[in-house]
Protein backbone atom coordinates (compact mmCIF):
# COMPACT_ATOMS: atom_id res chain seq x y z
CA UNK A 1 0.00 0.00 0.00
CA UNK A 2 1.76 3.24 -0.78
CA UNK A 3 2.13 6.23 1.16
CA UNK A 4 -0.31 8.64 0.31
CA UNK A 5 -2.95 6.08 -0.74
CA UNK A 6 -6.79 6.72 -0.16
CA UNK A 7 -7.05 3.43 1.37
CA UNK A 8 -3.81 4.38 3.93
CA UNK A 9 -5.20 7.69 4.42
CA UNK A 10 -8.72 6.46 5.22
CA UNK A 11 -7.35 3.83 7.38
CA UNK A 12 -5.08 6.44 9.24
CA UNK A 13 -8.20 8.82 10.18
CA UNK A 14 -9.67 7.03 13.27
CA UNK A 15 -12.99 8.66 13.04
CA UNK A 16 -14.02 7.32 9.71
CA UNK A 17 -12.91 3.33 10.82
CA UNK A 18 -14.75 4.16 13.77
CA UNK A 19 -17.50 5.03 12.02
CA UNK A 20 -17.55 2.46 9.47
CA UNK A 21 -17.39 -0.28 11.98
CA UNK A 22 -20.15 1.06 13.75
CA UNK A 23 -21.87 1.73 10.66
CA UNK A 24 -21.56 -1.85 9.32
CA UNK A 25 -22.66 -3.34 12.80
CA UNK A 26 -26.27 -1.56 12.24
CA UNK A 27 -26.28 -2.43 8.60
CA UNK A 28 -25.40 -6.29 9.69
CA UNK A 29 -27.81 -6.41 12.47
CA UNK A 30 -30.60 -5.07 10.26
CA UNK A 31 -29.79 -7.66 7.07
CA UNK A 32 -29.58 -10.63 9.02
CA UNK A 33 -32.37 -9.61 11.74
CA UNK A 34 -34.59 -12.87 10.95
CA UNK A 35 -31.93 -14.80 11.76
CA UNK A 36 -30.43 -12.99 14.93
CA UNK A 37 -33.70 -12.43 16.38
CA UNK A 38 -34.37 -15.40 18.93
CA UNK A 39 -38.28 -14.74 18.50
CA UNK A 40 -40.74 -12.69 16.12
CA UNK A 41 -40.67 -8.86 17.27
CA UNK A 42 -44.54 -8.90 17.89
CA UNK A 43 -44.69 -12.65 19.81
CA UNK A 44 -46.03 -12.16 23.25
CA UNK A 45 -46.12 -13.87 26.62
CA UNK A 46 -47.55 -12.51 29.16
CA UNK A 47 -46.41 -14.64 31.57
CA UNK A 48 -42.87 -13.60 31.45
CA UNK A 49 -44.09 -9.60 31.14
CA UNK A 50 -40.89 -7.39 32.19
CA UNK A 51 -38.71 -10.19 33.15
CA UNK A 52 -35.47 -8.59 33.42
CA UNK A 53 -32.61 -9.73 31.25
CA UNK A 54 -31.49 -13.39 31.12
CA UNK A 55 -30.80 -16.41 29.19
CA UNK A 56 -34.49 -17.04 27.80
CA UNK A 57 -34.32 -13.27 27.09
CA UNK A 58 -31.12 -11.17 26.95
CA UNK A 59 -32.65 -7.61 27.06
CA UNK A 60 -35.55 -8.95 28.97
CA UNK A 61 -39.02 -8.25 27.50
CA UNK A 62 -41.54 -5.73 27.54
CA UNK A 63 -44.69 -5.23 29.30
CA UNK A 64 -46.48 -7.56 26.94
CA UNK A 65 -43.75 -10.45 27.16
CA UNK A 66 -42.08 -9.71 24.38
CA UNK A 67 -38.50 -10.29 23.36
CA UNK A 68 -36.95 -7.18 23.90
CA UNK A 69 -33.83 -7.98 21.76
CA UNK A 70 -35.67 -9.36 18.92
CA UNK A 71 -37.64 -5.62 18.87
CA UNK A 72 -34.61 -3.85 19.09
CA UNK A 73 -33.19 -5.51 15.94
CA UNK A 74 -35.95 -5.12 13.46
CA UNK A 75 -35.86 -1.49 15.00
CA UNK A 76 -32.41 -1.13 13.01
CA UNK A 77 -34.28 -2.04 9.72
CA UNK A 78 -36.69 1.03 10.42
CA UNK A 79 -33.85 3.18 11.60
CA UNK A 80 -31.85 2.94 8.38
CA UNK A 81 -34.68 2.23 5.97
CA UNK A 82 -35.80 5.90 7.40
CA UNK A 83 -32.54 7.66 7.48
CA UNK A 84 -31.84 6.48 4.16
CA UNK A 85 -35.17 7.62 2.36
CA UNK A 86 -35.33 11.08 4.27
CA UNK A 87 -31.66 12.24 3.14
CA UNK A 88 -32.56 10.84 -0.24
CA UNK A 89 -35.47 12.94 -0.57
CA UNK A 90 -33.94 16.28 1.23
CA UNK A 91 -30.79 15.87 -0.80
CA UNK A 92 -32.76 15.73 -4.31
CA UNK A 93 -35.18 19.25 -3.07
CA UNK A 94 -31.72 20.29 -1.92
CA UNK A 95 -28.86 20.15 -4.41
CA UNK A 96 -31.64 20.55 -7.25
CA UNK A 97 -32.58 23.94 -6.00
CA UNK A 98 -29.43 24.92 -5.09
CA UNK A 99 -28.08 24.14 -8.40
CA UNK A 100 -30.80 26.50 -10.24
CA UNK A 101 -30.44 29.13 -7.70
CA UNK A 102 -26.64 28.90 -7.99
CA UNK A 103 -26.66 28.85 -11.94
CA UNK A 104 -29.55 31.08 -12.79
CA UNK A 105 -29.13 33.85 -10.00
CA UNK A 106 -31.49 36.70 -10.02
CA UNK A 107 -35.38 36.19 -9.37
CA UNK A 108 -34.71 32.25 -8.80
CA UNK A 109 -31.88 32.92 -6.59
CA UNK A 110 -33.76 35.40 -4.48
CA UNK A 111 -37.18 33.35 -4.61
CA UNK A 112 -35.03 29.65 -3.48
CA UNK A 113 -33.19 31.94 -0.82
CA UNK A 114 -36.21 33.58 0.72
CA UNK A 115 -37.99 29.96 0.55
CA UNK A 116 -34.78 28.52 2.08
CA UNK A 117 -34.57 31.22 4.60
CA UNK A 118 -37.87 30.80 5.98
CA UNK A 119 -37.69 27.28 5.90
CA UNK A 120 -34.36 27.54 8.35
CA UNK A 121 -36.33 30.08 10.43
CA UNK A 122 -38.40 28.00 11.81
CA UNK A 123 -37.36 25.05 14.31
CA UNK A 124 -37.75 22.22 12.26
CA UNK A 125 -39.03 19.61 14.87
CA UNK A 126 -42.22 22.05 15.53
CA UNK A 127 -42.09 22.49 11.51
CA UNK A 128 -42.51 18.44 11.30
CA UNK A 129 -44.72 18.23 13.88
CA UNK A 130 -47.45 20.51 12.30
CA UNK A 131 -46.88 18.47 9.11
CA UNK A 132 -47.82 15.26 10.59
CA UNK A 133 -50.70 16.88 12.81
CA UNK A 134 -51.87 18.12 9.48
CA UNK A 135 -51.17 14.74 7.42
CA UNK A 136 -51.71 12.48 10.41
CA UNK A 137 -49.84 9.81 12.49
CA UNK A 138 -47.78 7.31 9.94
CA UNK A 139 -43.84 6.44 9.89
CA UNK A 140 -44.34 7.50 5.92
CA UNK A 141 -45.78 11.14 6.75
CA UNK A 142 -42.93 11.35 9.28
CA UNK A 143 -40.80 10.80 6.81
CA UNK A 144 -42.25 13.35 4.20
CA UNK A 145 -42.16 15.92 6.96
CA UNK A 146 -38.59 15.74 8.15
CA UNK A 147 -37.69 16.11 4.39
CA UNK A 148 -39.91 19.20 4.04
CA UNK A 149 -37.99 20.79 6.49
CA UNK A 150 -34.46 19.81 6.45
CA UNK A 151 -33.24 20.82 2.92
CA UNK A 152 -31.86 24.18 3.42
CA UNK A 153 -28.80 23.15 4.16
CA UNK A 154 -28.18 21.28 0.88
CA UNK A 155 -29.78 24.28 -1.09
CA UNK A 156 -27.13 26.62 0.59
CA UNK A 157 -24.40 24.92 0.44
CA UNK A 158 -24.89 23.50 -3.46
CA UNK A 159 -26.08 27.26 -4.25
CA UNK A 160 -22.55 28.40 -2.94
CA UNK A 161 -20.51 25.60 -4.81
CA UNK A 162 -22.48 26.36 -7.91
CA UNK A 163 -21.92 29.90 -7.78
CA UNK A 164 -17.78 29.23 -7.91
CA UNK A 165 -17.92 26.25 -10.48
CA UNK A 166 -20.09 28.17 -12.95
CA UNK A 167 -17.43 30.55 -14.09
CA UNK A 168 -14.85 27.76 -14.67
CA UNK A 169 -13.23 27.64 -17.97
CA UNK A 170 -14.83 23.62 -18.67
CA UNK A 171 -18.22 25.04 -18.26
CA UNK A 172 -17.62 28.17 -20.50
CA UNK A 173 -16.27 25.52 -22.90
CA UNK A 174 -19.38 23.51 -22.15
CA UNK A 175 -21.67 26.49 -23.83
CA UNK A 176 -19.34 27.33 -26.59
CA UNK A 177 -20.00 23.95 -27.85
CA UNK A 178 -23.97 24.56 -27.39
CA UNK A 179 -24.68 22.27 -24.73
CA UNK A 180 -27.79 23.07 -22.31
CA UNK A 181 -28.32 24.87 -19.10
CA UNK A 182 -29.90 21.44 -17.73
CA UNK A 183 -27.04 19.48 -19.08
CA UNK A 184 -24.01 21.85 -17.44
CA UNK A 185 -25.89 21.64 -14.12
CA UNK A 186 -26.13 17.92 -13.93
CA UNK A 187 -23.71 16.93 -16.42
CA UNK A 188 -20.66 19.07 -15.25
CA UNK A 189 -21.38 21.17 -12.07
CA UNK A 190 -23.22 18.57 -10.42
CA UNK A 191 -20.35 15.77 -10.52
CA UNK A 192 -18.16 18.32 -8.92
CA UNK A 193 -20.40 18.91 -5.99
CA UNK A 194 -20.77 14.53 -4.79
CA UNK A 195 -17.88 15.22 -2.37
CA UNK A 196 -19.42 17.85 -0.42
CA UNK A 197 -23.36 16.25 -1.00
CA UNK A 198 -21.67 12.64 0.26
CA UNK A 199 -20.48 14.25 3.31
CA UNK A 200 -23.87 16.17 4.29
CA UNK A 201 -25.71 13.14 3.43
CA UNK A 202 -24.14 11.03 5.64
CA UNK A 203 -23.83 13.78 8.55
CA UNK A 204 -27.65 14.79 8.58
CA UNK A 205 -28.59 10.66 8.71
CA UNK A 206 -28.29 10.96 12.44
CA UNK A 207 -30.17 14.23 12.68
CA UNK A 208 -32.98 12.45 10.22
CA UNK A 209 -32.81 9.30 12.43
CA UNK A 210 -33.23 11.08 15.68
CA UNK A 211 -35.91 13.22 14.28
CA UNK A 212 -38.21 10.10 13.11
CA UNK A 213 -37.46 8.55 16.76
CA UNK A 214 -38.64 11.55 18.48
CA UNK A 215 -41.95 11.78 16.57
CA UNK A 216 -42.59 8.24 16.93
CA UNK A 217 -41.98 8.59 20.44
CA UNK A 218 -44.62 11.18 20.16
CA UNK A 219 -47.04 8.75 18.84
CA UNK A 220 -46.81 10.43 15.60
CA UNK A 221 -44.36 8.02 14.00
CA UNK A 222 -44.96 4.58 13.71
CA UNK A 223 -47.49 2.84 15.47
CA UNK A 224 -47.74 0.04 18.44
CA UNK A 225 -46.91 -3.13 17.29
CA UNK A 226 -44.04 -1.88 15.37
CA UNK A 227 -40.42 -2.47 16.50
CA UNK A 228 -39.72 1.63 15.92
CA UNK A 229 -37.07 2.86 18.86
CA UNK A 230 -39.24 5.45 19.47
CA UNK A 231 -42.51 3.36 20.14
CA UNK A 232 -40.31 1.03 22.49
CA UNK A 233 -38.87 3.92 24.14
CA UNK A 234 -42.28 5.68 24.70
CA UNK A 235 -43.96 2.58 26.47
CA UNK A 236 -40.68 1.78 28.20
CA UNK A 237 -41.20 5.31 30.22
CA UNK A 238 -44.09 3.87 31.81
CA UNK A 239 -42.28 1.73 33.51
CA UNK A 240 -38.79 3.12 34.23
CA UNK A 241 -38.86 2.24 37.46
CA UNK A 242 -39.69 -1.24 37.41
CA UNK A 243 -37.85 -2.15 34.27
CA UNK A 244 -35.48 0.21 33.45
CA UNK A 245 -34.21 -1.96 30.65
CA UNK A 246 -37.32 -1.77 28.28
CA UNK A 247 -35.92 1.98 27.77
CA UNK A 248 -32.26 1.66 28.05
CA UNK A 249 -31.56 -0.57 26.04
CA UNK A 250 -33.41 0.77 22.69
CA UNK A 251 -31.39 4.17 23.55
CA UNK A 252 -28.30 3.04 23.52
CA UNK A 253 -29.11 1.18 20.26
CA UNK A 254 -30.20 4.55 19.37
CA UNK A 255 -27.39 6.50 20.81
CA UNK A 256 -24.86 3.58 18.68
CA UNK A 257 -26.49 4.34 15.82
CA UNK A 258 -26.27 8.18 15.55
CA UNK A 259 -22.51 8.03 17.39
CA UNK A 260 -21.39 5.84 13.93
CA UNK A 261 -23.01 7.90 11.03
CA UNK A 262 -21.56 10.96 13.11
CA UNK A 263 -17.94 9.69 13.30
CA UNK A 264 -18.72 8.33 9.72
CA UNK A 265 -19.43 11.47 8.57
CA UNK A 266 -16.66 13.76 10.46
CA UNK A 267 -14.23 11.02 9.07
CA UNK A 268 -15.75 11.63 5.27
CA UNK A 269 -15.55 15.50 5.72
CA UNK A 270 -11.85 14.92 6.38
CA UNK A 271 -11.05 12.90 3.48
CA UNK A 272 -13.23 14.04 0.54
CA UNK A 273 -13.68 18.03 1.33
CA UNK A 274 -10.76 18.78 3.86
CA UNK A 275 -12.21 22.89 3.17
CA UNK A 276 -15.22 22.01 5.27
CA UNK A 277 -13.01 21.48 8.24
CA UNK A 278 -14.10 23.44 11.30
Amino acid sequence: MREGSPLRLALKNGQFVAGVVIFLSVLLVAAFAPQLALRPYDAMDLAQRLSPPGSGYPLGTDEFGRCLASRIIYGARIALRVGLIVVTVETIIGVTLGLVAGYYGGWADRVISFVTDVTWSLPPIVLALAIVTVLGPSLNNVMIAIAAVSWGGYARLIRAKTQGLKNMPFVEAALAVGETNFSIMFRYILPNTLGVVIVLGTLSLPGAILSTTALSFLGLGSQPPDPDWGVILNRGLRHLHEAAWVSIFPGLALVWTALGFNLLGEGLRDLLDPQLKA
